[in-house]
This record gives structure tokens, C-alpha cells and sequence, in this order.
């Protein structure tokens, strides 16, 4: 494989997870929001149900694109590529998710599963807000890593000797 191509295949699927990553913890603040409105009982049926789910999901999401992004740095770094910047701060930033996830949200989801549905503890709703938070955190995390990942993809050229010069006062206008 070229250096070419696997600069291709590394943007695109850096850009592609950090979208799916970013969408999905988007689509979860919005389910959390409505949630809110629910009693425990309902509130713990909801998210032992998500509990099934999110694991696999997140596994097959943030793997390839934890790799991408990281090969990103690489590739940027040996190109010397102005997109180096950019891959550097969207690593950075899903590390802080990674973070967040593992020190709030990930103990928190593990002890939900044993609640009890019909009988939630009596501080559920101060874990709910802890972890809406949490994730209120990490999705803005994920919110500015896709943002830096599009600007070190989009439009961007990875090598700076691919961008050719034109000398100063020349036109592209010539007939």
C-alpha cells in the first residue's frame, strides 16, 4: 500500500468514527434530556435496556477509530503536515472522553445494572445527574475532536509540498 493511500484510508476513517462517535453521544444527551422526566423505576428499566447495547456499539467505534486517529498523528507528524495540529488536538480531546468515560460514567453504568428496577436506591437521581453530566463533559469533547479532525482532513493538503506556489503577481487568468 502507498503512503498516499494509507494517508486516504486513515483521514477517511478518522472522520467517519469521530461522526459516528460524536452522533451517537449527541443522540444519547438528547435521550438523557427526555429521561429526566421519568420516575426511577422506568429511568433504571431504560438504561439496564442501553446496558445491552452501548457496549458493543462503543467497542466497534472507538477501536478503529482510536487507531485511525492516532496513525493520523503518525503519518501528520512524519509529513510535517499543517493537519498535524489538528490530529494532535482531536487525539487529545478523545483521550479526555476516554477519561471521563472511565472514571465516571463506565462505574456508574456497571452498578446500574444490579439496581433494582422497582425499587431504584434512593440517591438514583443524584447518580442520574452525576452521569448526565459526565457525558455532558465527553460529548463536548467529542463535539471539538470531530471539529479538528475535519479541519486536519477537509480541504487540508497533508504534505506541504503538495500545495504548488504561484509566484507573486501571477494571475490563473492567462488566455
Amino acid at each position: 500500500m502507498t503512503n498516499a493511500r494509507l494517508v486516504k484510508i486513515t483521514r477517511y476513517v478518522s472522520l467517519l468514527g469521530g461522526g459516528v462517535i460524536t452522533g451517537g453521544a449527541l443522540a444519547v444527551l438528547v435521550l438523557e434530556l427526555a429521561l429526566r422526566r421519568l420516575g426511577g423505576p422506568a429511568y433504571t428499566q431504560v438504561r439496564q435496556a442501553e446496558h445491552d447495547y452501548f457496549p458493543w456499539y462503543l467497542g466497534i467505534t472507538l477501536g478503529p477509530t482510536f487507531i485511525a486517529v492516532v496513525m493520523l498523528v503518525i503519518l501528520a507528524r512524519k509529513a510535517d503536515s499543517p493537519a498535524r495540529r489538528y490530529a494532535v488536538a482531536a487525539l487529545v480531546l478523545l483521550v479526555l472522553a476516554l477519561m471521563v468515560s472511565f472514571v465516571v460514567n463506565a462505574p456508574i453504568n456497571i452498578d446500574q445494572i444490579d439496581w433494582n428496577a422497582q425499587a431504584p436506591p434512593a440517591d438514583w437521581e443524584t447518580v442520574r445527574d452525576r452521569w448526565q453530566v459526565a457525558h455532558a463533559v465527553r460529548t463536548f469533547f467529542c463535539v471539538i475532536a470531530f471539529g479538528c479532525l475535519a479541519a486536519a482532513v477537509i480541504d487540508r493538503p497533508f504534505e506541504r509540498s503538495a500545495v504548488p506556489l504561484k509566484p507573486a503577481g501571477v494571475s490563473g487568468d492567462h488566455d
